[in-house]
């Protein structure tokens, strides 16, 4: 059955992408009426993540921001779609990379370059950065496997359909090593913006007027492996129009501190996303997780957080 609805699902969607994104645009404004308006996805959330991120804006400048986020979250599924039939060539006119060079530079070297990313503007679309790399790289994007086994399908094959590799997070370390055996360089990319389980949080910045704790596996694996480091600044330009920045942050990275990179690029992240707040993924309950509450799960004797019920660990300690 789950065979049968994924090809059903693909067909529908791969004849939709054969419209003109003029169309799709249309097609983008009908939805955000009914997605703002009548359903309201997560508008709590994100009014209070604007709110929280961006104290020293008014009520309508928040609002504004809102609005325009809504429009381009709209935009962001339909250009995902066009993914499914958009050629190469138109692709490169509507998402432009600048400083290429220098990664292809350091690829003819032999060193693999990391690319840290974020859950900002078109992420899809980056997947078409073999197009602008010479073919000596590997291209390869980090990826958490979806619950559901035929969505994970549709969108490997949407992120693949221009050469771009991706990689579940629990195989990068084996995968690395293989192409390095081979003889291939890597650009691989990291959207490292994520929320990290409560297991796994070692290190906290202030990220748009939070106390965000932070992945830094990423970190970790880019010391490991040498890889140079770059952050992609990328900026709508306008409707359907992209551009992505190659930003250098250490070719060395063996040489850097513990967290050096991680809070170099959250740096740059979060100078992107005040340029263009709207362009950044909102609806995401980034702040969930509190120091308060690690604190309060943190055990000292043990050095390890516990993942029991909250109240469990509250009446444990005596806080109840």
């Amino acid at each position: 059955m789950g065979k049968l609805v994924y090809y059903l699902v693909y067909g529908v969607l791969w004849l939709f992408s054969l419209l003109p994104l003029r169309i799709h645009y249309v097609i983008s404004d009908g939805v955000f009426l009914i997605v703002y308006y009548l359903v309201g996805y997560r508008k709590k959330l994100v009014r209070k993540n604007l709110a929280d991120s961006f104290p020293e804006k008014s009520a309508k400048e928040l609002l504004t921001i809102e609005k325009a986020f809504y429009h381009w979250l709209c935009d962001y599924f339909v250009e995902t779609v066009k993914l499914l039939s958009i050629s190469a060539e138109n692709l490169k006119r509507h998402m432009v990379f600048k400083g290429a060079e220098k990664v292809n530079e350091i690829v003819e070297t032999g060193q693999s370059c990391a690319l840290y990313l974020g859950h900002y503007c078109n992420w899809e679309w980056i997947t078409s950065l073999p197009l602008w790399f010479t073919p000596k790289a590997k291209c390869c994007q980090v990826y958490h496997v979806l619950e559901n086994p035929w969505a994970d399908r549709l969108f490997l094959k949407l992120r693949g359909r221009l050469g771009a590799i991706s990689i579940p997070m629990s195989e990068v370390l084996r995968r690395l090593a293989t192409f390095r055996q081979q003889g291939h360089p890597v650009v691989i990319g990291y959207i490292s913006d994520q929320v990290p389980f409560w297991n796994n949080i070692h290190h906290w910045v202030d990220f748009l007027h939070h106390d965000t704790p932070v992945l830094t596996g990423t970190e970790r694996l880019i010391r490991g492996t040498g890889q140079a480091v770059f952050y992609l600044d990328v900026r709508r330009v306008r409707r359907g129009y992209y551009e992505g920045e190659f930003k250098l942050i250490e070719q060395n990275p063996k040489n850097t501190k513990d967290f050096e990179l991680t809070d170099a690029y959250f740096k740059h992240l979060e100078a992107s996303i005040v340029q263009a707040p709207q362009c950044y993924l909102w609806t995401h309950n980034r702040w969930k997780r509190t120091r308060e509450e690690f604190n309060i799960r943190y055990d000292e004797e043990t050095g390890r957080v516990s993942l029991e019920d909250l109240e469990t660990i509250k009446k444990r300690k005596g806080l109840l």
